[in-house]
């Protein structure tokens, strides 16, 4: 079991050893959700009505992914911080108060949600025979909400110690579990969307065990352990870090509203169909973006707490400009091949000339993605908890969801508005996010170089 140094290889090295593991596993886990869908939308007779049906529990999702990222995301920078400083104690603890988290928490979402779930979904919009298909898919994966919280909730910690193949394993374990599950039980036993929800479950399972038996084993020096078990110290720390992570998972979803609702009025159901494809499309580039970032996080963090300043600046430097150089290429290529990204998701002629200007007007200033990025990942990093905060309500709430309304109807620009929100926001947020961080971040480390 490799063991990344932090302490002495070089910081591109650093990057590297702990972005490509994390890149891979975002794309199998990416590639396990994608085909997750196809495999509902062809179940024969209903398949298309359930398809819809289980979009209406993705806020539930969502809501799950939220909490685990607050705890996940939010302390394993504090981990790192507190192993550059070589505080072991403040390590531990932060890494078994996470986890005791992940637990508490995951079980009041899971006995909430059970059952409140009829009542849920309909407030989301679910008609009667939508409730047929979302309420018994959405009981069963709500049984693997704490194997879904440890398994995702506990992965940045294997990466902070240093073991992102172990990480990387982890996703593996679930992604393919599910991948080859989900057409026998959906196909050849005959559970349809039930058997979508069991594979899940089951999948959430093995990779929540593959985490426990690495993080109970004495391979590495950091355990969860049974000692104090309903104490929780440096909770507010975590929770305040990773409210960042959390908004942004949360205002996601709040801006697809937004959007699909001016769509259907400015425009119609089809201008609803594109939007899922370029969000889908999104969800692809995003991830490369996601994994240089996150894989920069965990060295800028130790070498931060290790008061190593020059160390810190050389990562933030590689990852903004790998993250840069990335960006730029992903906008070319839509621009000269737009088609090549729309028929991953459709066969249908007109809907991918329909999606073309779209496309273009949504990924207009794709390269700002990488500025917003890099800027919010340095402030996660560093434990800058006001910043992380700000910065992530600041693109969306404050500026995308009022620019999905004001340029469609006050600018008369209709459904093209709507596409516009996006790179306005991208220039606006991610200027403000980087130069920011600039201009706090770089004095900083100059006082402790000095």
């Amino acid at each position: 079991m490799k063991k990344i140094d932090f302490e002495n290889d070089t910081i591109t090295k650093n990057i590297i050893q702990t972005a490509l593991p994390m890149l891979v596993a975002q794309v199998i886990s990416l590639l396990y959700n994608i085909v997750d869908r196809i495999y509902i939308g062809r179940i024969e007779g209903y398949g298309t009505q359930a398809l819809g049906a289980i979009g209406l529990c993705f806020p539930i999702v969502i809501l799950i992914g939220g909490f685990t990222n607050m705890f996940g995301l939010g302390g394993a920078p504090l981990f790192s911080i507190a192993l550059g400083k070589n505080d072991r104690k403040k390590a531990r603890d932060v890494l078994n108060t996470a986890f005791r988290l992940e637990i508490l928490v995951g079980a009041v979402l899971m006995l909430f949600c059970e059952l409140l779930a009829p009542q849920i979904l309909s407030l989301f919009g679910a008609t009667a025979e939508e409730l047929q298909f979302s309420v018994p898919y959405i009981r069963i994966y709500l049984i693997g909400t704490i194997f879904t919280m440890i398994a995702t909730g506990m992965n940045p910690y294997m990466n902070a110690q240093g073991y992102a193949t172990m990480g990387m394993k982890s996703v593996l374990v679930g992604a393919i579990s599910n991948i080859i599950l989900d057409p026998i039980l959906i196909f050849t036993f005959g559970f349809g969307v039930s058997g979508a929800a069991i594979a899940t479950v089951i999948s959430q399972l093995l990779s929540m065990l593959f985490v426990l038996k690495f993080l109970l084993g004495g391979k590495n020096e950091f355990t969860i352990y049974s000692e104090h078990p309903f104490s929780f110290p440096h909770a507010k720390e975590i929770i305040s870090l990773g409210l960042s992570p959390f908004i942004m998972q949360c205002t996601n979803s709040m801006v697809s509203v937004a959007c699909n609702s001016v769509l259907m009025k400015t425009g119609s159901t089809l201008y609803v169909s594109v939007l899922t494809i370029i969000t889908s499309v999104r969800q692809i580039l995003d991830t490369p973006i996601m994994a240089i970032t996150e894989g920069a996080s965990p060295t800028i963090s130790y070498n931060y707490g290790a008061q190593k300043p020059q160390r810190v600046q050389k990562a933030i430097t590689i990852m903004a400009a790998t993250a840069i150089l990335y960006t730029c290429l992903m906008w070319i290529l839509i621009k000269k091949f737009p088609l090549m990204f729309i028929k991953i998701f459709s066969n249908d002629e007109a809907l991918q000339q329909l999606a073309l200007q779209p496309l273009h007007l949504y990924f207009y200033a794709f390269v700002f993605q990488a500025f917003q990025y890099s800027g919010q990942t340095v402030f996660k990093a560093l434990n800058k908890k006001k910043q992380t905060i700000f910065f992530s309500l600041f693109r969306k709430v404050i500026m995308v969801i009022p620019l999905t309304y004001l340029l469609p109807y006050a600018f008369h620009m209709g459904t093209d508005g709507v596409f516009m929100a996006e790179p306005i926001s991208n220039v606006i947020g991610g200027l403000a996010c980087f130069i920011t961080m600039l201009i706090t971040i770089l004095p900083e480390l100059k006082k402790m170089r000095n």
